[in-house]
Order: structure tokens, then C-alpha cells, then sequence
């Protein structure tokens, strides 16, 4: 443990336990081993916290907060634990505060079409709120059983960025402790600000190392009358993202635009024992298209369909109806679950658009070079690139572990994100940094960013016992 830092005491846990009540505290191995982790699927980040608190509301965070700051303990944030770069694990031991009490606080206001959620809320259950309400929260990371404070920490991103924008394109306002106990609230019911410097953006994608977030206020919108998914099949990865930038110039801007190469596809079918629709040539865009009325939707489809057709696709799926939809979008969010148990590290370039060919393509050679596989999915529409670092093949349904793969591993994650860095991307377009990947920040980013954050993280946090070890 570093020297800063101190661990929990048995009068500090007692301490806690008054403070938060019967079953507000956990201690010991056998209690706190799965808040050891997040879905970072690698064994070694796995660190025991002393103890693990479960505040109910802000007033209880903020009475955790001041006491750890009084006696110099690490307190690391921890929401669903969906994460994927260790941004929740306890490095440091100490406290890891779980919000996962803080669920209850949930309500729609259809005046002013805005949401307000307590930081556990799953996001399922604000869909569901929000949709019983007749409204829409566009952005979608994924899975749903990530909540409202992890996913403003992160700035998580998902499939419909490209038409709707990240989770900070949606929230007005939220309610946060800082370090040292104190309560601010940022923002609200308001679509516009020009008071002061955004402490509300610093705070989004912060991943809780300058204050917990307790609350939040997101802005919501009327939900898509109609939509469709297409799934076009090209002979190329190539011929499939040169078809994107074709799309947009004709003036249409699909809710989502996908990448998947089909070399992925037969595990996922096997693991859900269902079928994608599209079966020929060596890779798909998944297309989402929405538009107010049915006749529109159609004949948005066919534009769309004719420009896929004119740039190689060799066949076209259309999903018009919800259960084809589902299906669809059923296999495409599950690929990443099929490929986890042989999975190393799910790495998140986020590049110019035109570059993600050139990126796969040079991913894909540096991998067979370098002796694995590295099957990469994405975001085509919006540049963020999904290369999963994989520790086995798999050949005639059956994985096999590469020999050797833990050396290998580190040698690829390291060319993939300089050959990032080298066509103009960042290192990280939606899953945030943790631990995981801040050796590569001061190189992607250079000294003088780096110190600006530095100074900003002391400014909230002098004592530096706020998720320590993580972004910086």
C-alpha cells in the first residue's frame, strides 16, 4: 500500500457502522471478494478492499467521505461493475464505496422532458420509466445493468452515438461529494449555461476521481415514431466502411452504423444458438434508421439500400418488425459475452472515421505477426474501434489457447494503440481509461495536458485518496 494512504482501523469500521446502519458495512474476504473487480477480464487487477460501504443517500456518501478524508483512507466509487479498464478496483484497498443502495430516487418530468436518477439506478430500469412515460434517453451503452453514476463517470458511449451524441450530450445536471465531504449540485433542469467554467463536464467522464456522484438530471427526448435495421453484406471490410462516409453524404444519418466482421458470427450464433441473417462475404454494417412515419422509413431504407448495393454489398437484410430487430440487435450485443471467457483486454481506439480500414486491417496483421487473434468490431460511423485481444482460437467450434499468449498480449496491446496514435485517434472512445490503459496517456496526450490534469485532480482532491491509481 502506498504511504499516503492508510487501512481501515477497527474503530473506523465501527465508525461506519454507526453511521450507515445494520448491513451498510461488509468486511472480510469472503464479503467483499466480488467488489474486487469489474468485467476487465484479466486476473492480477484483483485487490481486496478493508471494508465495503453501501450508502443509501447523499447525506450518508458525504459522512463516508469526511471520514476518510480526516484519516487519510483511499475510497474507490463503484456502481454496476459492468466497467472494462478497472476503474472500480480497490488498488489501494481502503473503502470501496458501493451506490448500489442508492436505486430508489427515480422520476420523470414530461414538462420539461428531463429525467432525475439517484447514481445506482440500473439503466434499465430508467428505459423502462422513461419509455412508460412516452420518452426516449438515446444513448445505449450496452448493458443494462450498468447504472447512472457509472455511466457519467465513464461518458459511456454505445451504438447511437453517432446520431444522438454520448451520455454528456444528455446530462443537464447533477448532485456530487466531494473528497472532503461537501456537497455541490452542478447544472439541473436547464438546456443552457455560460456561468463560469463547465465543472459539469470535468466532472462527466471523470471516473470518480474528483467527486461521487450522487444524483443526476438527464434530458430526455420523444421517442422514434418508426425504425428499421438493415444488415448489408460486403465482400471486404474495405467496401463496407467505404460505405459509410456514402451514407452521410447523402444527407442520412442513421441512429447507428456497425462494423462486424464475420469471422465473429459463428461463435455468437453458437453461443446464443440463434442466427444472423446475413451469411456471405467477409463483413457487415448493421444499420439503424428511424424517421416519423412508416412510408418514410421505407423509402429511407431503399436510399440506403441503393448506395450499399452500389458500393459491393452483396446481399441486404432488412429488419421491419420488432422481432427481427431483436434478434439482430440480440446477436450484435452479445458478441462481446461469447468471445469473454477467451478474452484478454477489449481495447477502444477511437479514430477519424476514414481511418478505421487502415487501423483493422494493420490490427489484423500486427496480430497474426505477433501470434494471436484480434477480431475488431465498432462504431463506423462515429471512428471507435473495439479490438478484442483474444488468449485462444477458435477453429471448427472448439478453443484452443495459444501458447505463450500473456507475452504476446502485452507486445500487441502496446503496436495496436501506437498504430492508433499513428492514423490520429485517442486511446479511448467510450470505456474510459482506470488502470488499465494510463500508461498510455502521457504518450497520446503530452506533459502539458498531463499537468493540467494533474492540477485539476489536486484542486478536488489534495490528498489524492479519491479512486487513486486511475486515469492518472
Amino acid at each position: 500500500m502506498s504511504q499516503r494512504f492508510r487501512h481501515l482501523r477497527h474503530q473506523d469500521v465501527e465508525a461506519l457502522t454507526r453511521m450507515l446502519g445494520p448491513g451498510g458495512v461488509l468486511s472480510g474476504p469472503d464479503q467483499c471478494i466480488r467488489y474486487t473487480h469489474d468485467e476487465f477480464v484479466r486476473e492480477d487487477p484483483r485487490h481486496l478492499p478493508d471494508a465495503v460501504v453501501k450508502p443509501a443517500t447523499t447525506e450518508e456518501v458525504s459522512g463516508v467521505m469526511r471520514l476518510a478524508f480526516e484519516r487519510g483512507i483511499p475510497v474507490t466509487p463503484r456502481g454496476g461493475g459492468t466497467g472494462l479498464c478497472g476503474g472500480c478496483v480497490p488498488l489501494f484497498g481502503g473503502i470501496v464505496l458501493s451506490l448500489e443502495r442508492m436505486n430508489q430516487d427515480l422520476e420523470v418530468d414530461t414538462q420539461n422532458l428531463m429525467v432525475t436518477a439517484a447514481a445506482g439506478v440500473p439503466l434499465h430500469d430508467l428505459y423502462r420509466a422513461v419509455e412508460e412515460a412516452g420518452l426516449y434517453f438515446p444513448p445505449h451503452p450496452g448493458d443494462e445493468s450498468a447504472t447512472v453514476g457509472g455511466v457519467i463517470a465513464t461518458n459511456a458511449g454505445g451504438a447511437r452515438a453517432v446520431k444522438h451524441g454520448v451520455v454528456r450530450n444528455f446530462v443537464r445536471g447533477v448532485e456530487a461529494v466531494l473528497p472532503d465531504g461537501e456537497v455541490i449540485r452542478v447544472g439541473g433542469k436547464i438546456l443552457k449555461s455560460s456561468t463560469g467554467y463547465s465543472l459539469l463536464n470535468l466532472l462527466i467522464g471523470s471516473e470518480g476521481t474528483l467527486a461521487v456522484i450522487t444524483r443526476a438530471v438527464f434530458h430526455l427526448m420523444p421517442p422514434p415514431p418508426a425504425s428499421y435495421t438493415l444488415v448489408a453484406s460486403f465482400e471486404t471490410l474495405q467496401d463496407a466502411i467505404g460505405t459509410v462516409p456514402a451514407i452521410l453524404q447523402a444527407r442520412i444519418l442513421p441512429m447507428a452504423v456497425e462494423f462486424i466482421p464475420r469471422e465473429v458470427i459463428p461463435i455468437t450464433e453458437a453461443y446464443l444458438d440463434k442466427r444472423w441473417p446475413a451469411q456471405r462475404g467477409s463483413a457487415d454494417l448493421m444499420i439503424i434508421l428511424d424517421a416519423d412515419r412508416e412510408e418514410d422509413l421505407q423509402r429511407l431504407a431503399e436510399r440506403v439500400g441503393s448506395i450499399c448495393t452500389e458500393r459491393g454489398a452483396r446481399e441486404i437484410f432488412v429488419a421491419d418488425s420488432p422481432p427481427k430487430q431483436r434478434n439482430v440487435l440480440t446477436v450484435r450485443s452479445q458478441i462481446y459475452e461469447a468471445l469473454k471467457d477467451h478474452l484478454v483486454e477489449l481495447l477502444d481506439v477511437s479514430l477519424p472515421r476514414g481511418s478505421i480500414a487502415a487501423f483493422v486491417n494493420e490490427a489484423d496483421r500486427i496480430a497474426e505477426e505477433v501470434g494471436l487473434w484480434a477480431p475488431s468490431y465498432g462504431h463506423a460511423a462515429d471512428g471507435n474501434v473495439h479490438t478484442h485481444i483474444m488468449k485462444s482460437v477458435w477453429k471448427d467450434g472448439v478453443w484452443t489457447e495459444v501458447d505463450g499468449w500473456q507475452e504476446k498480449y502485452a507486445l500487441l496491446r502496446d503496436r495496436v494503440h501506437a498504430l492508433g496514435k499513428s492514423l490520429g485517434g485517442t486511446i479511448s472512445g467510450e470505456h474510459g481509461i482506470g488502470f488499465a490503459k494510463k500508461q498510455y496517456m502521457a504518450d497520446f496526450l503530452g506533459a502539458r495536458q498531463m499537468a493540467l490534469m494533474k492540477a485539476i485532480k489536486h484542486a478536488f482532491d489534495p490528498k489524492g485518496i479519491l479512486n487513486p491509481g486511475k486515469v492518472l
